[in-house]
């Protein structure tokens, strides 16, 4: 809630609060780092492999590879983190800023990618991009599902705040 100081909240309002120090001191620097991906844009067969992190005034998402990307974080409508665990097909799913739908989350698994809607810059189409971790070890796997833990946090922690 960006208070500096200390100040009286309401039960509610200290449990948000609370969360969102949680994320602050854990997250932030994770998605600020980044990490790496093979991302995919619609239904091109094509991928592409970029570092992903957040940028510093945490306002854009930046894809670096062959060429560079920048997404604004406020025009991304859904986020979904795509996952392998114990339920086959299990996917978790948060709608962020520009609509409102349900959540759907499941057991325990382990991320393994990310599907993105957004509306670029200028533009009121809705495009998507699909983020999945390389098979490739050297890419430091471990990285890359931190990552995208973080990124399902941020986006439950950006939901439930909405929905107060």
């Amino acid at each position: 809630m960006c208070f500096v100081d200390p100040v009286r909240q309401c039960a509610e309002c200290s449990v948000i609060s609370q969360k969102e120090m949680e994320f602050y001191d854990r997250q932030l620097k994770v998605l600020m780092n980044g990490a790496t991906f093979y991302i995919t844009q619609g239904s091109s067969e094509k991928s592409e492999n970029v570092v992903c992190r957040l940028s510093n005034n945490h306002r854009y998402l930046f894809l670096d590879g062959e060429d560079h990307y920048e997404i604004e974080v406020a025009r991304i409508s859904t986020v979904q983190i795509l996952t392998e665990g114990f339920t086959p097909g299990d996917i978790h799913t948060y709608t962020s800023l520009l609509e409102s739908q349900c959540i759907i989350e499941g057991g325990n698994s382990r991320a393994t990618g990310m599907l993105i809607q957004y509306k670029p810059q200028g533009s009121d189409e809705l495009l998507q991009m699909k983020f999945t971790t390389s098979e490739d070890f050297n890419s430091n796997k471990k990285m890359s599902a931190s990552w995208l833990a973080a990124m399902h946090k941020a986006a439950k922690l950006l939901y439930e705040s909405r929905d107060q």
